[in-house]
Protein backbone atom coordinates (compact mmCIF):
# COMPACT_ATOMS: atom_id res chain seq x y z
CA UNK A 1 0.00 0.00 0.00
CA UNK A 2 2.78 2.41 0.94
CA UNK A 3 4.76 1.51 -2.23
CA UNK A 4 1.71 2.27 -4.34
CA UNK A 5 1.25 5.62 -2.59
CA UNK A 6 4.88 6.62 -3.08
CA UNK A 7 4.68 5.67 -6.77
CA UNK A 8 1.62 7.90 -7.15
CA UNK A 9 3.31 10.81 -5.39
CA UNK A 10 6.60 10.61 -7.30
CA UNK A 11 5.25 11.88 -10.68
CA UNK A 12 3.62 14.83 -8.88
CA UNK A 13 6.96 15.75 -7.32
CA UNK A 14 8.65 15.48 -10.71
CA UNK A 15 5.99 17.67 -12.32
CA UNK A 16 6.50 20.37 -9.72
CA UNK A 17 10.18 20.82 -10.62
CA UNK A 18 9.47 22.48 -14.01
CA UNK A 19 6.85 24.68 -12.34
CA UNK A 20 9.33 25.82 -9.70
CA UNK A 21 11.96 26.47 -12.36
CA UNK A 22 9.55 28.48 -14.50
CA UNK A 23 8.44 30.48 -11.46
CA UNK A 24 12.06 31.27 -10.59
CA UNK A 25 12.83 32.36 -14.16
CA UNK A 26 9.63 34.46 -14.32
CA UNK A 27 10.53 36.21 -11.05
CA UNK A 28 14.08 36.80 -12.25
CA UNK A 29 12.75 38.26 -15.50
CA UNK A 30 10.39 40.47 -13.48
CA UNK A 31 13.27 41.87 -11.39
CA UNK A 32 15.80 42.36 -14.19
CA UNK A 33 13.54 43.39 -17.09
CA UNK A 34 9.99 44.29 -16.09
CA UNK A 35 10.66 46.41 -13.00
CA UNK A 36 13.24 48.72 -14.66
CA UNK A 37 11.00 49.10 -17.72
CA UNK A 38 7.98 49.69 -15.49
CA UNK A 39 9.81 52.50 -13.67
CA UNK A 40 10.99 54.13 -16.90
CA UNK A 41 7.59 53.75 -18.60
CA UNK A 42 5.78 55.17 -15.56
CA UNK A 43 7.98 58.27 -15.46
CA UNK A 44 7.71 58.85 -19.21
CA UNK A 45 3.94 58.31 -19.16
CA UNK A 46 3.45 60.75 -16.29
CA UNK A 47 5.63 63.39 -17.96
CA UNK A 48 3.99 62.91 -21.37
CA UNK A 49 0.52 63.16 -19.84
CA UNK A 50 1.35 66.25 -17.80
CA UNK A 51 3.07 68.14 -20.62
CA UNK A 52 0.59 66.99 -23.28
CA UNK A 53 -2.42 68.08 -21.23
CA UNK A 54 -0.79 71.46 -20.62
CA UNK A 55 -0.08 72.06 -24.30
CA UNK A 56 -2.81 70.23 -26.19
CA UNK A 57 -5.97 68.16 -26.15
CA UNK A 58 -6.49 66.98 -22.57
CA UNK A 59 -8.87 64.22 -23.60
CA UNK A 60 -6.20 62.75 -25.91
CA UNK A 61 -3.15 63.18 -23.66
CA UNK A 62 -5.13 62.29 -20.56
CA UNK A 63 -6.00 58.88 -21.96
CA UNK A 64 -3.67 57.43 -24.61
CA UNK A 65 -0.33 57.57 -22.75
CA UNK A 66 -1.95 55.77 -19.80
CA UNK A 67 -3.59 53.25 -22.11
CA UNK A 68 -0.26 52.44 -23.79
CA UNK A 69 1.50 52.22 -20.41
CA UNK A 70 -1.08 49.75 -19.09
CA UNK A 71 -1.03 47.65 -22.25
CA UNK A 72 2.77 47.51 -22.15
CA UNK A 73 2.97 46.33 -18.53
CA UNK A 74 0.55 43.47 -19.09
CA UNK A 75 2.32 42.42 -22.28
CA UNK A 76 5.74 42.57 -20.62
CA UNK A 77 4.47 40.14 -17.99
CA UNK A 78 3.04 37.83 -20.69
CA UNK A 79 -0.37 37.85 -19.03
CA UNK A 80 -3.05 36.48 -21.37
CA UNK A 81 -6.05 38.79 -21.70
CA UNK A 82 -9.57 37.94 -22.80
CA UNK A 83 -12.14 40.67 -23.49
CA UNK A 84 -15.82 39.91 -23.94
CA UNK A 85 -18.76 42.19 -24.71
CA UNK A 86 -17.26 45.15 -26.59
CA UNK A 87 -20.18 44.83 -29.01
CA UNK A 88 -22.46 46.13 -26.23
CA UNK A 89 -20.91 49.61 -26.35
CA UNK A 90 -22.05 52.47 -28.56
CA UNK A 91 -19.04 54.63 -29.54
CA UNK A 92 -21.23 57.76 -29.37
CA UNK A 93 -22.63 57.08 -25.90
CA UNK A 94 -21.24 58.13 -22.53
CA UNK A 95 -21.31 55.51 -19.77
CA UNK A 96 -20.81 55.20 -16.05
CA UNK A 97 -18.66 52.05 -15.95
CA UNK A 98 -18.79 50.16 -12.64
CA UNK A 99 -16.41 47.29 -11.90
CA UNK A 100 -15.47 44.89 -9.13
CA UNK A 101 -12.09 45.66 -7.58
CA UNK A 102 -10.02 42.48 -7.30
CA UNK A 103 -6.52 43.95 -7.24
CA UNK A 104 -3.92 46.39 -8.56
CA UNK A 105 -4.01 44.89 -12.04
CA UNK A 106 -7.63 46.04 -12.46
CA UNK A 107 -6.14 49.40 -13.45
CA UNK A 108 -3.92 47.95 -16.16
CA UNK A 109 -6.68 45.73 -17.53
CA UNK A 110 -9.35 48.43 -17.81
CA UNK A 111 -7.01 51.22 -18.93
CA UNK A 112 -5.22 49.06 -21.48
CA UNK A 113 -8.05 47.00 -22.92
CA UNK A 114 -11.48 48.60 -22.44
CA UNK A 115 -10.80 50.71 -25.55
CA UNK A 116 -12.90 53.64 -24.35
CA UNK A 117 -11.72 57.13 -23.49
CA UNK A 118 -12.75 57.81 -19.90
CA UNK A 119 -11.84 59.43 -16.61
CA UNK A 120 -11.13 57.51 -13.43
CA UNK A 121 -12.77 58.26 -10.12
CA UNK A 122 -9.89 57.54 -7.74
CA UNK A 123 -8.82 57.90 -4.12
CA UNK A 124 -7.31 61.28 -3.27
CA UNK A 125 -4.26 59.49 -1.77
CA UNK A 126 -3.04 58.89 -5.34
CA UNK A 127 -2.49 62.65 -5.62
CA UNK A 128 0.50 62.23 -3.28
CA UNK A 129 2.37 59.85 -5.62
CA UNK A 130 5.22 61.82 -7.24
CA UNK A 131 4.62 62.63 -10.93
CA UNK A 132 1.68 60.20 -11.15
CA UNK A 133 -0.56 62.31 -8.91
CA UNK A 134 0.15 65.46 -10.91
CA UNK A 135 -0.37 63.64 -14.21
CA UNK A 136 -3.77 62.36 -13.05
CA UNK A 137 -4.76 65.86 -11.99
CA UNK A 138 -3.72 67.37 -15.35
CA UNK A 139 -5.59 64.58 -17.15
CA UNK A 140 -8.72 65.62 -15.17
CA UNK A 141 -9.24 62.28 -13.51
CA UNK A 142 -11.50 62.76 -10.52
CA UNK A 143 -10.13 62.52 -7.00
CA UNK A 144 -12.70 61.29 -4.49
CA UNK A 145 -12.38 63.33 -1.30
CA UNK A 146 -14.54 62.12 1.59
CA UNK A 147 -13.02 64.39 4.24
CA UNK A 148 -16.13 66.55 4.55
CA UNK A 149 -19.52 67.38 3.04
CA UNK A 150 -18.15 70.24 0.90
CA UNK A 151 -15.34 68.01 -0.43
CA UNK A 152 -17.77 65.23 -1.32
CA UNK A 153 -19.99 67.75 -3.11
CA UNK A 154 -17.02 69.08 -5.07
CA UNK A 155 -16.08 65.53 -6.11
CA UNK A 156 -19.53 64.84 -7.52
CA UNK A 157 -19.80 68.28 -9.12
CA UNK A 158 -16.58 67.51 -11.01
CA UNK A 159 -17.82 64.08 -12.05
CA UNK A 160 -21.13 65.59 -13.15
CA UNK A 161 -19.39 68.14 -15.39
CA UNK A 162 -17.16 65.43 -16.88
CA UNK A 163 -20.18 63.33 -17.83
CA UNK A 164 -22.05 66.33 -19.21
CA UNK A 165 -19.11 66.97 -21.55
CA UNK A 166 -19.72 63.57 -23.14
CA UNK A 167 -16.89 61.70 -21.40
CA UNK A 168 -17.36 58.36 -19.62
CA UNK A 169 -16.15 57.58 -16.10
CA UNK A 170 -14.92 54.38 -14.50
CA UNK A 171 -15.78 53.75 -10.86
CA UNK A 172 -15.01 50.95 -8.42
CA UNK A 173 -18.22 51.15 -6.36
CA UNK A 174 -16.76 48.92 -3.64
CA UNK A 175 -14.34 51.74 -2.93
CA UNK A 176 -11.49 49.41 -1.98
CA UNK A 177 -9.75 46.32 -3.28
CA UNK A 178 -10.97 42.94 -2.12
CA UNK A 179 -9.01 40.99 0.49
CA UNK A 180 -10.42 37.67 -0.76
CA UNK A 181 -11.20 38.12 -4.46
CA UNK A 182 -14.92 38.19 -3.65
CA UNK A 183 -17.15 41.23 -3.97
CA UNK A 184 -18.13 43.49 -1.09
CA UNK A 185 -21.02 45.93 -1.18
CA UNK A 186 -21.54 48.72 -3.73
CA UNK A 187 -21.69 52.35 -2.68
CA UNK A 188 -24.33 54.65 -4.18
CA UNK A 189 -22.21 57.48 -5.62
CA UNK A 190 -21.83 56.25 -9.20
CA UNK A 191 -25.48 55.29 -9.41
CA UNK A 192 -26.63 58.64 -8.06
CA UNK A 193 -24.67 60.36 -10.84
CA UNK A 194 -26.08 58.06 -13.51
CA UNK A 195 -29.61 58.59 -12.19
CA UNK A 196 -29.27 62.37 -12.03
CA UNK A 197 -27.89 62.64 -15.58
CA UNK A 198 -29.97 59.74 -16.93
CA UNK A 199 -26.93 57.93 -18.30
CA UNK A 200 -26.54 54.17 -18.77
CA UNK A 201 -24.53 52.20 -16.22
CA UNK A 202 -22.25 49.59 -17.78
CA UNK A 203 -21.16 46.78 -15.43
CA UNK A 204 -17.66 45.29 -15.85
CA UNK A 205 -16.41 42.03 -14.36
CA UNK A 206 -12.71 41.45 -13.79
CA UNK A 207 -11.32 37.96 -13.27
CA UNK A 208 -7.71 36.99 -12.59
CA UNK A 209 -6.42 40.22 -11.09
CA UNK A 210 -6.63 38.83 -7.56
CA UNK A 211 -4.63 35.78 -8.66
CA UNK A 212 -1.90 37.90 -10.29
CA UNK A 213 -1.37 40.11 -7.23
CA UNK A 214 -3.78 39.99 -4.30
CA UNK A 215 -4.03 42.95 -1.98
CA UNK A 216 -2.34 41.00 0.80
CA UNK A 217 0.77 40.59 -1.39
CA UNK A 218 1.25 44.04 -2.90
CA UNK A 219 5.03 43.86 -2.65
CA UNK A 220 5.38 40.27 -3.84
CA UNK A 221 6.15 39.04 -7.33
CA UNK A 222 3.22 39.01 -9.75
CA UNK A 223 1.97 35.52 -10.54
CA UNK A 224 1.33 34.50 -14.14
CA UNK A 225 -2.41 34.09 -14.54
CA UNK A 226 -5.05 34.75 -17.16
CA UNK A 227 -6.94 38.04 -16.98
CA UNK A 228 -10.42 38.62 -18.32
CA UNK A 229 -12.66 41.65 -18.66
CA UNK A 230 -16.36 41.10 -19.30
CA UNK A 231 -18.34 44.09 -20.56
CA UNK A 232 -21.97 43.45 -19.70
CA UNK A 233 -24.98 44.98 -21.42
CA UNK A 234 -25.45 48.58 -20.29
CA UNK A 235 -28.37 49.29 -17.97
CA UNK A 236 -30.32 52.21 -19.42
CA UNK A 237 -32.43 54.51 -17.24
CA UNK A 238 -36.00 53.35 -16.68
CA UNK A 239 -36.98 56.37 -14.67
CA UNK A 240 -35.54 58.88 -12.24
CA UNK A 241 -35.37 58.91 -8.47
CA UNK A 242 -34.11 56.87 -5.52
CA UNK A 243 -36.20 53.81 -6.36
CA UNK A 244 -34.78 53.55 -9.90
CA UNK A 245 -31.27 54.29 -8.64
CA UNK A 246 -31.47 51.35 -6.22
CA UNK A 247 -32.86 49.08 -8.94
CA UNK A 248 -29.95 49.98 -11.23
CA UNK A 249 -27.41 49.38 -8.46
CA UNK A 250 -28.89 45.96 -7.67
CA UNK A 251 -28.99 45.00 -11.35
CA UNK A 252 -25.40 46.15 -11.88
CA UNK A 253 -24.22 44.24 -8.80
CA UNK A 254 -25.87 41.05 -10.02
CA UNK A 255 -24.38 41.47 -13.50
CA UNK A 256 -20.85 41.92 -12.15
CA UNK A 257 -21.27 38.98 -9.78
CA UNK A 258 -22.59 36.73 -12.55
CA UNK A 259 -19.36 37.17 -14.53
CA UNK A 260 -17.05 36.06 -11.71
CA UNK A 261 -15.47 32.62 -11.76
CA UNK A 262 -17.24 30.24 -9.33
CA UNK A 263 -14.45 30.34 -6.71
CA UNK A 264 -14.98 34.10 -6.23
CA UNK A 265 -18.75 34.29 -6.42
CA UNK A 266 -20.69 35.31 -3.36
CA UNK A 267 -20.55 38.31 -1.04
CA UNK A 268 -17.71 38.64 1.46
CA UNK A 269 -17.69 41.70 3.70
CA UNK A 270 -14.70 43.99 3.16
CA UNK A 271 -13.66 45.68 6.42
CA UNK A 272 -11.98 48.47 4.45
CA UNK A 273 -15.23 49.70 2.90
Amino acid sequence: MSNSTSQQQRPTAHRSVPVLLLTFLYNLYTILIVLPLFAIASILTALTTTIGCQLGNGHFWGYYPGKCWSWLIIRLLFLPVKIEGREHLDPKQSYVFVSNHQGSFDIFLIYGFLNRNFKWMMKKAIRKIPLVGLACEKAHHIYVDKSGASKIKKTYDTARETLREGMSVVVFPEGARSFTGHMGKFRRGAFMLADELQLPVCPLTINGSFDVMPRTKDWHFPVWHRLSLTIHKPIFPKGKGTEFEKQTMAEAYNSVMSGLTPEYQGFVENPDQ
